[in-house]
């Protein structure tokens, strides 16, 4: 018996080392054997130095070159690489707990009707911004009720972070879409419970998740993630979760209450249509005052704009992907294509 661990990577020198070293040291059931295919974008930073330095100890480390540097395809070239009895994909900012692979493995062996399995992330931060950011992810006002993000306990969900598949699945289902620059993960997953199976979010499992450290980027990475839900959402016929509505309707909402606070001279009225707005402020004033006292030293304000951060991009990303795909009938835009490294 065997596992293939898949590692889609492009530009990650600080952290595919630690990565990886945390791969070969998780504990595997007895007489399986593991092989690690590193699919890397083409990285110019120095990490195809640091694996060729690391495949030296480990014999089962390969690299792959994944030169349209998009991570669908690093998934689809990592798995038809080998034919594994499992398949586990990792990301290269994920650092696994060291029964992570055990586990997975027995759960799926001792319950046909898991074929996915995740475990919680523990966001770490490389800077004071990606710490604000990583607190405002870590809860369920930030990322939605429900998020894999957010869960404690194990038990069914929708999605998880760093899967693990036996092999069977690809059988049934096919591959990665392709087409899916984002939220090729969430579309798999879904056409996974389409098909029948269950996902499982087991809590006694854990990974590192080095979050990305500014705003910038993390803007764009949800508006991306919003924009391409639309489009997950078009190929299925199918809204997903309905958690992903709330902050389109959340975007459209603050449109109309700017609109109605500079048109209607009505104060009740407009007191009456504000109500939701003042909802949602003393939530995030509730939420950021609990991640301060969590985390002496840390600015109120920057946990506040991380979350409109992450509502606004998400809903204005969602909205642009509705005008898109379904009011214009268009393809994906290039633009929204880019990672947000």
């Amino acid at each position: 018996m065997n596992i293939s661990v898949v590692i889609p990577c492009r530009n990650e020198k600080p952290f595919i080392g630690e990565c990886i070293e945390a791969i070969f040291k998780a504990k595997l059931p007895e007489g399986y054997s593991i092989f690690v295919f590193i699919v890397d974008g083409m990285s110019d930073d120095g990490t195809r130095e640091e694996i060729e330095i690391l495949k030296s100890r480990y014999p089962t480390l390969s690299i792959i070159d994944n030169e349209k540097q998009l991570t669908p395809f690093a998934f689809n070239l990592g798995i038809k690489k080998r034919e594994s009895d499992f398949y586990q994909i990792i990301g290269a900012r994920h650092i696994i707990s060291p029964n992570y692979l055990l586990n997975c493995i027995e759960k799926i062996q001792s319950d046909p009707t898991i074929w996915c399995i995740g475990g919680k992330i523990i966001n770490e931060y490389i800077n004071e911004t990606g710490k604000i950011i990583a607190i405002a992810m870590s809860t369920a006002f930030g990322m939605g009720l429900g998020n894999f993000r957010t869960l404690e306990k194990s038990g069914f969900t929708d999605t998880v972070t760093s899967p693990m598949y036996p092999k069977f699945v690809f059988d049934k289902i096919g591959y990665f879409d392709e087409e899916l620059i984002r939220n090729q993960d969430d579309d798999f997953n879904y056409r996974v419970e389409q098909a029948g199976g269950k996902i499982f979010f087991d809590a006694d499992i854990n990974l590192k998740y080095y979050v990305r450290g500014n705003y910038k980027g993390l803007w764009k990475q949800f508006f991306q993630y919003g924009y391409w839900k639309v489009y997950v959402n078009k190929k299925h016929q199918a809204i997903t979760t309905i958690r992903q509505l709330v902050p389109p309707l959340f975007v459209i909402y603050l449109f109309g209450l700017f609109l109605t606070l500079l048109f209607q001279r009505n104060i009740l009225l407009n007191g009456i249509f504000a109500i939701p707005f003042i909802a949602y402020l003393i939530l995030a004033f509730y939420f950021s005052l609990s991640a301060k006292k969590q985390e002496k030293g840390i600015s109120l304000f920057s946990v506040y704009k991380t979350y409109l951060i992450l509502h606004i991009s998400y809903g204005l990303g969602y909205l642009k992907g509705i005008s898109h795909f379904l009011i214009g009938g268009k393809k994906p835009s290039e633009k929204e294509k880019s990672m947000s490294r």
